[in-house]
């Protein structure tokens, strides 16, 4: 695990210091830099900005752009929509954690790959599909999974 240096992010705590609403802000901020807003990193700011850890873990569980764990160099969102569902995304989830060794959520330990499940990626008519990062793969069969993986 990454050791971080909390006082090197004093930066961003003084960029948005005079700014009202600023909390949401300066998580992002810390996120860019660091990758995730591990505990220490909450503790930190819950103490520089004066809010209540109770207040900086609501805002982090609420939106979904935060991650309290590492990501992968690359996510992979696994459609679970229904026309996804339908036409084999669970095969396609199944093929996912067998060749990435890893669950729903996990990251490989690599640091490669983050596994994600979306509701729905908009391309129905390429059912079933992934999408890592923000290229869309679709017409998949559990069959084609690993020759995806091994392009990243």
């Amino acid at each position: 695990m990454t050791v971080i240096k909390l006082s090197a992010l004093d930066h961003i705590f003084e960029k948005y210091e005079k700014k009202k609403g600023n909390l949401i802000p300066v998580l992002h901020d810390i996120q860019e830099e660091i990758g995730y807003l591990p505990v220490e990193v909450q503790r930190y700011a819950s103490k520089k900005l004066g809010v209540a850890m109770s207040k900086i873990y609501g805002v982090i569980s609420f939106y979904s752009f935060f991650t309290t764990e590492p990501k992968g160099e690359h996510t992979i969102g696994v459609c679970m929509g229904t026309a996804c569902y339908v036409k084999g995304a669970e095969d396609i989830l199944n093929r996912l954690k067998e060749e990435l060794e890893i669950e729903t959520g996990q990251t490989t330990a690599d640091n490669k790959f983050t596994m994600t499940v979306t509701r729905c990626l908009g391309t129905c008519s390429m059912a079933p599909v992934i999408m890592i990062d923000e290229q869309v793969h679709g017409n998949l069969t559990a069959a084609k999974i690993p020759e995806i993986i091994n392009k990243y």
